[in-house]
């Protein structure tokens, strides 16, 4: 199972860096390549994978040390990959000097001695690095590697919040924030979903001003692999996303236009706010994504949704007037590094004003679909004013004819930039994802 588990997730760390995938998808991919089975071995690599990337800058600086002349990067992929998993497993874990060796030994078997002769010198010295030995680097980088986040991210960070509340979200988002549940009433009431969440052994706590949002406190098993989850009577979802359906507060035997709607989670929650009446119109790009959101929607009972396949940022192939139209656009994810840290590796400034362009005129093509009187939300995972605010500023600026509607419930602090009806939610502050919300209404002619 071990050596199965260390092979994965050099694997996975080897797609990542060639083609610069998204972890859960390399993760697939290499599973599927090596026909690994083994639900243990599988989790086991996930875990090296995800908690090597969450460090990823310190550890490249700390093999940067022991490589010298050479780089990181320079290393050949099999190898590099394994330099990294190998310095988190020695460095960041209760590892002693007979482990490291098992380790390196398993190394060994994995790729071939040979493949890993010209860095064999750099595994011992890995044992006598510091991690906290930060010399010769400037405040900010140092700030960057200590939080495990890009340097031009922590700059970002200073200038948006100032430097106190910059330290303390970077420093938290460097952190997995808790796992909430949303309970399903589409498929029983509220007080037999809780006596059978009970009985498996999962113990949850309710969160305040949401109303079907329970807090994870501890569990026997992985939720995914009990029998409410796969009954659908909860669906695993922050509590920041349960906010963002929670405002747009969609009515019974209305028309819903959702947008960028899998893998289902705002889908399935509009669908039992509006208690399985009226329609929802699901939209997404990825027929891949389409096929999850079938799974997902059918096991969670929603039947009032649709889905559709379209590229939301190029047009809207519907002759729709919707009551509420909800958009979370694509978005550099800021908010979720704690859960995703691979992403924060392929972001730079320029990804930031790119992905702001495509919310642009994706919000842009959502306002037509708008009816009079109805109502858009917008929402995303990131934390900054260019994918956020700032869209919103230039939208209404272009469209006079939607005007601003106080988000409720109240769990977030306001939006940035005067725009008070936002709401913004930190890791830090929330415990959640840090998130964006707006709602704004049509105004009737």
């Amino acid at each position: 199972m071990l050596r199965d588990a260390w092979t994965l997730a050099i694997e996975t760390m080897s797609w990542i860096d060639l083609k610069r995938l998204g972890e859960r998808l390399a993760l697939t991919r290499a599973t599927n390549q090596l026909r690994i089975k083994d639900r243990k071995a599988v989790g086991l690599a996930h875990r090296l994978i995800t908690e090597t990337l969450r460090r990823k800058n310190l550890i490249d600086h700390l093999l940067n040390s022991v490589l010298e002349p050479q780089t990181i990067n320079e290393i050949k992929l099999g190898p590099r990959s394994f330099l990294r998993l190998y310095c988190y497993e020695t460095k960041f874990t209760d590892t002693n000097l007979e482990k490291a060796q098992r380790i390196a030994q398993m190394g060994r078997k994995i790729l071939g001695w040979w493949h890993l002769k010209n860095v064999e010198p750099a595994l011992g010295k890995i044992l006598s690095t510091n991690p906290t030995a930060l010399t010769g680097l400037e405040e900010t980088e140092k700030i960057a590697i200590k939080t495990y986040n890009p340097t031009w991210f922590v700059k970002y960070c200073i200038k948006l919040l100032g430097r106190a509340e910059a330290l303390k979200f970077l420093e938290q988002s460097a952190k997995i924030t808790p796992t909430y549940i949303r309970i399903n009433t589409l498929k029983a009431p509220t007080e037999t979903i809780l006596q059978n969440i009970q009985q498996e052994n999962i113990t949850i706590e309710k969160v305040p001003n949401l109303k079907h949002t329970y807090k994870l406190i501890d569990t026997k098993k992985p939720l995914a692999r009990t029998q409410s989850f796969s009954q659908g009577l909860f669906y695993i979802q922050d509590k920041a996303s349960c906010l963002a359906a929670e405002i747009a507060n969609p009515k019974q035997n209305t028309t819903v236009l959702d947008i960028c709607a899998a893998p289902g989670s705002k889908t399935t929650y509009l669908s039992q706010l509006m208690q399985n009446t009226g329609k929802i119109i699901s939209m997404d790009y990825s027929k891949r994504r389409i096929h999850i959101w079938k799974n997902v929607t059918k096991r969670m009972g929603t039947e009032n949704a649709e889905p559709i396949v379209a590229d939301v940022p190029s047009s809207i192939p519907l002759n729709v007037s919707a009551d509420l139209v909800i958009l979370d656009p694509p978005c550099t994810s800021t908010g979720t590094f704690g859960k995703s840290p691979d992403a924060k590796w392929r972001l730079t400034k320029r990804s930031v004003i790119g992905m702001s362009k495509i919310q642009a005129e994706m919000i842009e093509n959502c306002a037509d679909y708008v009816k009079a009187g109805g109502n858009l939300v917008y929402s995303t995972c990131s934390i900054t004013v260019e994918e956020n605010e700032m869209v919103i500023e230039n939208f209404l600026k272009l469209h006079p004819e939607f005007m601003f509607v106080e988000s409720k419930p109240r769990i977030g602090l306001p939006g940035l930039r005067g725009l008070t009806n936002c709401q913004r939610l930190y890791p830090n502050i929330h415990e959640c994802n840090g998130f964006f919300v707006a709602k704004l209404k049509k105004e009737t002619a």
